[in-house]
């Protein structure tokens, strides 16, 4: 920017959650709609180019049932259940080069049983074990240093960076953190409880739906996790539920779905085909009235919030950062 300056960035370390292809999608001519945009063709470099990465192309499919328009679930995607989304020009085929796999609605013949209608795209998938190291390993090379600290107020995040000297701003990072730390205390964040189950089973198509039959805040998802990181099942979107311990019986209904869906992930042998590694709970960082990128001084310290993704934390991740750089840029400015 022109200058040197002490930036410490807060993050929390809270429960990991994979990524789906039943996360939010913002709305057509939305900030969030700019933020999916110019965060796509990063994903898509890294999956063309770093393979290390753990980011890989997939074919996609969503299936949509009319039903569903007026649901909790259904107005949370409203997005993909338009038969002509805003991303449809955003997701070429920038893989496969054919034709016949750009975004394109998909024919009656081809639709799982009880759906009425659904698109074909080509997307991407993140193994976020992989992922994540990956990008500590290039905030590492890049000079950055990693601290593990406890605070009360954000205020003393200023006092921790590693030269000894006050930063000279805080970037605050901190998820549903943000519900409780002090200076922050933002009442809008809420968790929405997520479930998986991790399977050995391989699926050659990452797929979704806008609903189920088994509740507003249950929802249906397959996608494969590059190199070997195994097939993810999904899932739920439990608002304002902070239990982290996985429910059974909502394991079963996740993988009886999953195989009704795509029966090719047993062969056609059901649930009790699937090969479990896992089962895993996720609390989505959630807060009312969208994501909060702004800049403010509190007791005398910059800080640039960048939190409350939900669950399109990754597919917006470059596009947030993005304004938050900017933000930074020009609240030092302010200072020097």
């Amino acid at each position: 920017m022109g200058s040197s300056w002490d930036i410490f960035s807060l993050f929390r370390n809270c429960v990991s959650f994979t990524p789906d292809p039943n996360c939010s999608i913002s709305e057509a001519g939305s900030e969030a709609a700019e933020w999916d945009r110019n965060t796509w063709p990063e994903f898509e470099e890294l999956a063309r180019l770093h393979p290390e990465a753990g980011v890989h192309f997939r074919d996609t499919a969503l299936y949509n049932r009319t039903k569903d328009v007026e649901s909790a679930t259904g107005k949370y995607l409203a997005e993909k259940l338009k038969s002509e989304p805003w991303y449809k020009d955003v997701v070429p085929d920038v893989y496969y080069k054919d034709p016949c796999r750009t975004f394109k609605q998909i024919p009656a013949k081809d639709l799982a049983p009880g759906f009425d209608n659904g698109h074909y795209f080509t997307s991407v998938c993140i193994n976020t074990a992989i992922y994540l190291p990956w990008l500590t390993s290039s905030c590492l090379r890049n000079g950055v240093v990693f601290q593990r600290q406890i605070l009360k107020h954000i205020s003393e995040a200023a006092t921790m960076h590693h030269s000894g000297e006050p930063a000279d701003l805080v970037v605050n990072c901190t998820g549903l953190g943000a519900l409780k730390l002090g200076g922050v205390e933002d009442k809008k964040m809420m968790p929405i409880r997520g479930q998986i189950v991790v399977v050995r089973n391989e699926a050659n198509l990452m797929c979704s739906t806008s609903g189920t039959d088994d509740g507003e805040d249950e929802v249906c998802y397959i996608m494969q996790r590059a190199a070997g990181g195994g097939t993810i099942l999904g899932g739920s979107y439990q608002k304002g539920n902070w239990d982290s311990q996985f429910d059974p019986n909502l394991a079963n209904r996740i993988m009886k779905r999953a195989v009704d869906l795509f029966p090719a992930l047993t062969d056609g042998k059901g649930i009790e085909h699937l090969s479990i590694i896992r089962h895993g709970v996720g609390l989505r960082p959630y807060r009312q009235n969208g994501t909060r990128i702004e800049k403010e001084k509190i007791n005398g310290v910059l800080v640039v919030h960048n939190y409350g993704h939900g669950g399109f934390g990754y597919q917006s991740s470059y596009g947030c950062s993005q304004k938050a750089v900017k933000l930074v840029g020009e609240a030092l400015s302010s200072k020097s």
